[in-house]
C-alpha cells in the first residue's frame, strides 16, 4: 500500500501544478516560418493562432497558389510546434510517476 499513497500524493502534485502550467502554455509565444521567411505563423502554446505575417516578396509574387501552399505550411507546421511544446512541457508534470502508456498527457 505505501507505493499507492506515494502515487497519490505525486498525482496531487502533479494536479496542484497542471492549472499552473496550462497557463503558463497559453501565456507562452512561438513562432513558425516556412518558404524560408515568405511566411511566419505566432502560436500560442495552447494552440491559438495569434498571428501571420507575410514578407514583402511573398505579397507581391502573384503566384497564389504558392502562396496559399506556404500558408497551408506554416499554420500546420505552427500547430504541430504548439503540440510537441505542449506535450514535452506537460510530461514535466508526469515524469517520475511511471505511469502506464496512456496515462500521462
Amino acid at each position: 500500500m505505501p507505493n499507492i499513497m506515494k502515487l497519490m500524493k505525486q498525482v496531487k502534485t502533479m494536479q496542484s501544478n497542471l492549472g499552473k502550467k496550462q497557463e503558463e502554455l497559453e501565456a507562452m509565444e512561438l513562432e513558425y516560418t516556412a518558404g524560408g521567411g515568405a511566411v511566419t505563423v505566432k502560436i500560442r502554446g495552447s494552440g491559438t493562432i495569434t498571428g501571420i505575417a507575410l514578407s514583402d516578396a511573398a505579397a507581391q509574387g502573384g503566384d497564389k497558389e504558392m502562396l496559399e501552399d506556404l500558408l497551408l505550411t506554416a499554420v500546420q507546421g505552427a500547430q504541430a510546434l504548439a503540440k510537441e511544446t505542449t506535450e514535452r512541457e506537460m510530461g514535466k508534470l508526469t515524469a517520475g510517476l511511471n505511469l502506464p502508456p496512456g496515462f500521462g498527457f
